[in-house]
């Protein structure tokens, strides 16, 4: 493996390691004891100081062995973003949660895609996304209002979670009911109108069980003109034998949104047109409605203090009547003739001024009708074999998901100025045209099983192995393809492995090494390009080797970590309709993060990721070998710290930092890199919290988000925001 450009990097944080090695390892105890494996919807308590703290940073993982586990015993990088930082940051969106999480880049709505849409390590999570361990790929904007935490897991993943998963995985973690009464409500407003009231409502019921229901209301804004959103939702759940040999959760989440979609600004000369970054390219009269119910049960029994069997049914229902419209074409207008650049396909490079550019403007609308039925059930448990200790789990999925999409057309949509454009609604004389309809279905049985094995103290091994079985089948009413794909289907069987050693010399230090696979067919997203659909899966791989540290008494999380992930079988068009799966893609990279408290009142999160995304190999058709990943910027990183100068009074801040990345794997269009610094000052009380947070205080204009169309479209960062939250506790 080549990991030439991460040197510098690696060196420096395995010296800091090293340097720090002789006061960290007088907090060890060595008595084998730091567990964090805590119900992973509950802050940990931990002690600085031999005082307790419950407000940190630092969590412990569901994501990785599909139960609470800590972190240093899971072969693999795993970032926590918990309700403590989504607090202290203001976050209302799950696209916001992860821009903590270096690796990790938002895309915009695309196609027939819209909702959350993130790369993860250079590859699309769009299908990796998960609730509770569940997989969750409905189409629709995940607020966070109720969760605990988001839980990312890096690297090939299939192993655990069946198809998909090239980059890794994003567990979102809902609140549950604990034992005890607690509420409280918060209200937000912000300096471009918006509103936001959310309220968290736990009521224990008996001595076994509880009840909590939360709910949230706003309408969000940015500095970006025309769009507004207006979403609210509902998330109640009931918990019963807390404590008990038998515990069930039942819960849903149910929620409405009212937006609008962001499409973004075109490229001109290979870059985001520089104009008014507030600019909006669309009709005023868009809307994205958006239905979303996802209702789960889960039993947990123990049959005796060392084995656990749990079983999960989750039903999900997502429905999308979506009018939106987009910049397509950049071209001039003379008259009422609009004439393209021809040179789209080169980042619409031109001689000519803005001043005298158009924008013609395309709708991109559908109805989006998805479902989802999945049962998860784990075995788990723990035993001996002579001196071996084991730890198994075992496990089933199957799952059935459906896919309806109806696409249609408005016609004579205006042609609006590149740099000055009018807000226009639909024309009264434009026609809705009916499109193509897109009816799939996918149903997907797998079994796994994982162990790991405590050698001694010291060492530890991991492994397990999944056999899948994905059949998928689709119909389209209208093709324009070449061949034309009216019809597909596709049955795949595959086996994913994973593997691990791991070395702890003390309570201290982690050092891990492993591998593991994941596939991706070609009709995972239940749609497909017309020549792709008989192609075998996508295959991926990755090595890892790393180190965690939990250091000043457990307080503080220091992990660093070297990666190759390869996917071969990589599809690459050779012609018109026909593609091989002769393809190749490889990100290297290397990853340093810290999380948790240095002290009793200062608490941090951060980290860094460098990347090598190359597309190895790739037709001369696509014109892509050689070149990067599209959305995938080389260098990453963030930092969030807050201090707190009095009990009462708390200050902090942090920024993001992202190196120049391509709208496309063409490389035609790129967006500049970029820091973004944010700010917090809080005051406490013991029944209130007053909390003012600055976005983006430098006023910085940056591309938040790119879409890799027409060449790279970008959607801009919203401006200097300014939020203020109040919560009461009663």
């Amino acid at each position: 493996m080549k990991f030439k450009k991460t040197r510098p990097a690696l060196l420096v944080a395995l010296a800091l390691q090293q340097l720090c090695n002789p006061a960290f390892a007088q907090t060890s105890t060595n008595d084998g004891k730091n567990d964090k494996s805590a119900d992973a919807a509950q802050l940990p308590e931990i002690k600085v100081n031999s005082q307790k703290v419950t407000d940190d940073f630092a969590a412990s993982s569901f994501a990785g062995f599909r139960t609470p586990t800590p972190l240093r015993d899971i072969p693999q990088t795993i970032t926590v973003v918990n309700r403590a930082l989504m607090d202290s940051q203001a976050i209302a969106s799950l696209s916001e949660a992860l821009r903590n999480v270096p690796g990790i880049t938002v895309g915009g709505a695309e196609g027939g895609q819209i909702g959350n849409n993130i790369n993860l390590r250079g590859f699309t999570a769009r299908t990796d996304m998960y609730l509770n361990g569940m997989r969750d790929t409905g189409q629709y904007y995940r607020d966070t209002y109720y969760l605990e935490s988001v839980e990312v897991l890096k690297g090939p993943s299939s192993m655990l979670f069946g198809r998909g998963s090239t980059g890794g995985v994003i567990n979102q973690v809902s609140k549950r009911p604990l034992l005890g009464d607690a509420n409280q409500v918060t209200g937000t407003i912000d300096t471009n109108g918006g509103v936001r009231s959310t309220g968290d409502f736990n009521r224990q019921l008996s001595d076994t069980s509880a009840v909590r229901v939360v709910m949230m209301g706003q309408k969000a804004q940015t500095t970006r003109d025309v769009i507004v959103n207006r979403d609210f939702g509902i998330a109640p759940s009931l918990r019963f034998g807390i404590g008990t040999q038998t515990e069930v959760t039942l819960s849903a989440i149910l929620s409405h949104n009212d937006d609008m979609v962001d499409y973004g600004i075109p490229a001109v000369n290979g870059h985001p047109v520089k104009g008014n970054r507030d600019t909006f390219y669309g009709l005023r009269d868009d809307r994205t409605l958006q239905n979303t119910a996802i209702l789960s049960g889960l039993v947990e029994h123990k049959l005796n203090s060392n084995v656990t069997l749990r079983s999960q049914l989750q039903y999900s229902h997502y429905n999308t009547d979506a009018l939106t419209s987009g910049p397509t074409n950049v071209g001039t207008l003379v008259g009422n003739v609009f004439t393209a650049l021809p040179t789209a396909a080169l980042g619409n490079t031109t001689a000519l001024p803005l001043s005298a550019l158009s924008v013609r403007l395309t709708s991109h609308d559908r109805i989006i009708k998805n479902e989802m039925i999945n049962n998860q059930t784990d075995l788990i448990a723990k035993f001996d074999t002579g001196f071996l200790k084991h730890t198994m789990i075992a496990g089933v999925a199957i799952s059935r998901e459906t896919s309806n999409i109806l696409s249609s057309a408005r016609s004579n949509l205006p042609v609006v100025s590149l740099i000055n454009p009018s807000y226009l609604p639909t024309p009264a004389n434009s026609v809705k045209t009916i499109g193509n309809e897109a009816d799939a279905s996918a149903t997907q049985v797998g079994a796994y099983i994982n162990d790991t094995i405590e050698l001694n103290k010291q060492w530890k091994l991991v492994g397990g192995v999944r056999w899948d079985r994905f059949k998928a089948d689709l119909t389209n009413t209208i093709s324009t393809a070449t061949p034309p794909l009216l019809r597909a289907d596709q049955t795949v069987n595959f086996t994913s492995v994973r593997g691990g050693v791991i070395y702890q010399p003390d309570n201290v230090q982690s050092y891990y090494v492993s591998y593991g696979t994941s596939f991706n067919p070609s009709l995972e997203t239940l749609a497909a390009t017309a020549g792709t659909q008989s192609l075998a899966p996508e295959k991926s791989r990755s090595y890892e080797i790393g180190t965690k540290w939990d250091v000043l008494d457990g307080n503080l999380s220091l992990t660093s970590a070297l990666f190759d992930i390869e996917k071969t079988n990589s599809r690459s068009q050779i012609s018109p309709g026909i593609y091989i799966s002769n393809g190749d893609v490889r990100v290297t990279g290397f990853e340093f993060g810290a999380a948790g408290r240095i002290t009793r009142n200062w608490q941090l999160m951060g980290g860094y990721t460098h990347l090598n995304p190359t597309i190895v190999r790739a037709s001369a058709l696509e014109n892509t070998q050689g070149k990067d990943l599209a959305n995938t910027p080389r260098d990453m990183a963030t930092l969030w710290t807050t201090y707190k100068l009095t009990p009462q009074w708390e200050a902090g801040g942090g920024a993001t930092y992202m190196s120049e990345r391509f709208g496309s794997n063409t490389n035609v269009v790129s967006a500049a890199g970029y820091t973004r610094w944010d700010g917090t000052v809080a005051y406490h009380l013991p029944k209130y919290d007053i909390r003012l947070n600055l976005l983006n205080l430098t006023n910085r204009e940056y591309i938040s988000s790119l879409v890799p169309s027409g060449g790279g479209r970008a959607v801009p960062g919203s401006g200097r925001t300014a939020l203020i939250t109040i919560a009461h506790r009663f």
